[in-house]
């Protein structure tokens, strides 16, 4: 058996501007959130906005705080939905249950119009 390294390097940039989305939907700064996970002010933003890999607790506790799906980032070959659905995934991801509501009115909303229209 032929043993060989993994090159591949995870890119972080999505999570961590889900991450960064999500914290700031439920209102808590950098600061805050780095003294919950025990890290300095700059690692929250580096992970955030550069992409920097935070350690494995440290992410734990990020994406459970804020109940963020990581599935879509480590397998995206089993997400195959259009780019666009990935995005809209995501931003709700961030959103608080108030948010979610609000986005659920205005399908409905929408079904609706789409059925009175074909109606017609």
């Amino acid at each position: 058996m032929k043993i060989e390294r993994d090159e591949r390097r995870f890119d972080f940039h999505d999570i961590g501007l889900a991450i960064k989305r999500a914290r700031e939907a439920s209102g808590m700064t950098q600061e805050q959130l780095a003294y919950i996970v025990d890290r300095a002010p700059r690692t929250i933003m580096y992970n955030e906005n550069d992409g920097q890999h935070p350690s494995l607790n440290t992410f734990y506790q990020m994406v459970t705080m804020f109940d963020i799906s990581v599935d879509q980032y480590f397998y995206p070959s089993k997400n195959k939905g259009s780019e666009c659905r990935k995005r809209i995934d995501a931003m709700l991801n961030a959103l608080d249950e108030k948010e979610l509501k609000i986005v659920e009115a205005t399908i409905q909303a929408m079904k609706q119009a789409k059925e009175t229209e074909v109606q017609e």
